[in-house]
């Protein structure tokens, strides 16, 4: 092994032996959302589903609770590394979701959209996120140019599947999306986001323009002081969608709108 390895291999930060390791960590925080979603689609007593499948991940993992709220700790206030784990987990989650056929649900309907319809998904930027109430960690941000694709009279939605993993605390975040356009002219749309679920942004069209540039941001409100307790927003299953507007109502706008002339004597007939 050479010197450079060896100094690389040296700086590696270490977790210490007392919290669970990292790759452990990572496998049981997806086991513990697998249990989650189990225990909502157990009806009934949802929080006695959700304390019992998780007891059973646990028990796989060879895991007491007592460790798991320790390492969870550890990790949660080392936001760099929690926020680079849950970047894992959140993909985990989505394969899966896609596996299991999700593509044909609420959430992504228009993910096997391709570029060439009336109707697209044109998300160019990370999928999923995980944001936790300390900045930098708490906020993402995107900006996409218009391409070819783009037509006037195009509407657009912002769709995001979002989980809060709070252990007390307001859950607390905004989405905004802003549209600039040919004319210059600029629309933003906002949305407040405080429960686990799916939401969206819709922007219409706007006068028959083309829209030149789309920015926004997810952000989630800050905490005034510092804490142990843990308040992590899991976003996932992001999704931009272009809806073209129909050839038919085009023509009858650009008809509409048409510089009208004066009719001379030869054109009467």
């Amino acid at each position: 092994m050479g010197m450079a390895s060896l100094a690389l291999f040296a700086c590696k930060p270490t977790v210490p032996s007392q919290y669970i390791q990292p790759s452990d960590m990572e496998d049981l925080l997806y086991d513990y959302h697998i249990s989650q979603a189990m225990a909502e689609l157990a009806g009934g007593n949802e929080s006695y589903h959700q304390t019992l499948y998780f007891a059973a991940a646990l028990e796989k993992h060879g895991v007491t609770r007592a460790q798991f709220d320790s390492s969870l700790t550890y990790y949660y206030i080392r936001a760099d590394r929690f926020s680079e784990m849950y970047k894992h987990i959140a993909k985990r989650l989505s394969e899966d979701a896609l596996d299991l056929g999700a593509s044909e649900g609420e959430v992504n309907r228009f993910a096997n959209l391709s570029g060439n319809g009336d109707t697209i998904n044109i998300w160019a930027g990370q999928l999923s996120a995980t944001l936790v109430p300390y900045a930098p960690y708490n906020r993402i941000d995107f900006v996409q140019k218009a391409d070819t694709s783009f037509r006037k009279g195009d509407s657009f939605m912002l769709v995001l599947n979002s989980e809060f993993l709070y252990q007390a605390g307001m859950r607390n975040a905004e989405a905004c999306i802003t549209i600039k356009y040919d004319n210059d002219t600029v629309i933003s749309r906002a949305v407040s986001v405080s429960s686990s679920g799916v939401n969206n942004i819709r922007v219409p069209e706007c006068d028959n323009r083309k829209a030149k540039e789309i920015k926004g941001f997810i952000y989630l409100v800050p905490e005034r002081e510092a804490t142990n307790t843990l308040k992590l927003m899991i976003i996932k299953d992001i999704q931009l969608i272009k809806f073209r507007k129909p050839k038919e109502e085009l023509s009858k706008d650009s008809i509409g709108k048409k510089d009208l002339k004066p009719i001379t004597k030869n054109e009467v007939l």
